[in-house]
């Protein structure tokens, strides 16, 4: 017991007991410098960051136990670093291609859709291409989009094969021709726009809305296309019952409103 006579009455000699006494009782407690469980590795991504960033707060409030470490990229390069070896408990793919190889060769498994997004296009907050509807994309001299290999360049593609009827060719080809930028995930292709590079880009609605230094041109309904996420666990994964908890959460009432408040859809 920490005992401190001849306390002397100036406050400046109580305060200095008082921590004193604090300090003790501290290193009595069972449970200072014992370490936590093992973080929950998840491997996201990148248009998720918001959402999965939001659902890893509300997932360790209802959770206290656990903890989440997220990592955010193209999903076609967080496959490449499981393939690897990354160490990584779940995989949250934008797309279902880069799952499935995955599941193909037994480093994931029992994959789920939980989410799903659509397409947008985004210009400079000063429009200097003028980009006011989904028509005018073919009058933006730079335009950015994702690689072929990237979900968001994936759907894109699919996206533009989908507008050629409605711009016709010549405007289809002009479109084609003005893309001056292929990058790999998103959050890349959007900050071209913000920083001035790029008069428009193309990425997924949630980008768009999270978007600070640019605006949002939509794209119409009968040419844009749906984005639906998967997520599974990392076969061999550490921590089982914490990836379970987590994928449960994740498809849960409370995950999906936690979601649909970052803008995504839901998924059957």
């Amino acid at each position: 017991m920490l005992h401190c006579s001849r306390v002397s009455s100036t406050g400046r000699s109580r305060w200095l007991c008082l921590r004193l006494a604090l300090v003790a009782t501290s290193a009595c407690s069972p449970h200072v410098g014992q370490p936590g469980p093992e973080p929950i590795r998840v491997f996201a991504a990148s248009s998720l960051t918001e959402g999965f960033t939001a659902l890893a707060q509300a997932f360790e409030a209802a959770h206290p136990e656990e903890r989440v470490a997220l990592q955010f990229a193209g999903s076609q390069s967080l496959r490449l670093q499981i393939e690897q070896g990354a160490p990584a408990d779940v995989f949250a793919s934008a797309n279902e291609a880069h799952v499935r190889e995955l599941v193909r060769d037994g480093t994931v498994v029992a994959p789920v859709a939980f989410a799903t997004n659509r397409l947008a296009i985004v210009v400079p907050a000063d429009n200097p291409a003028g980009v006011k509807t989904f028509d005018d994309l073919a009058s933006a001299q730079r335009i950015v989009v994702g690689t072929e290999q990237a979900p968001i360049g994936a759907y894109t593609r699919a996206m533009l094969r989908n507008a050629e009827p409605r711009l016709g060719a010549s405007r289809a080809a002009m479109v084609k021709r003005h893309i001056v930028s292929e990058e790999p995930n998103a959050r890349l292709v959007r900050a071209k726009v913000e920083l001035g590079e790029a008069d428009a880009a193309i990425v997924y609605e949630t980008d768009a809305r999270s978007a600070k230094r640019a605006r949002t041109i939509d794209i119409p309904d009968d040419i844009n296309v749906e984005a639906t996420y998967f997520v599974g666990a990392v076969a061999g994964a550490e921590r089982r019952k914490g990836v379970e908890s987590w994928i449960h959460f994740v498809r849960s009432e409370q995950g999906r409103e936690v979601l649909q408040r970052h803008g995504f859809r839901g998924s059957e």
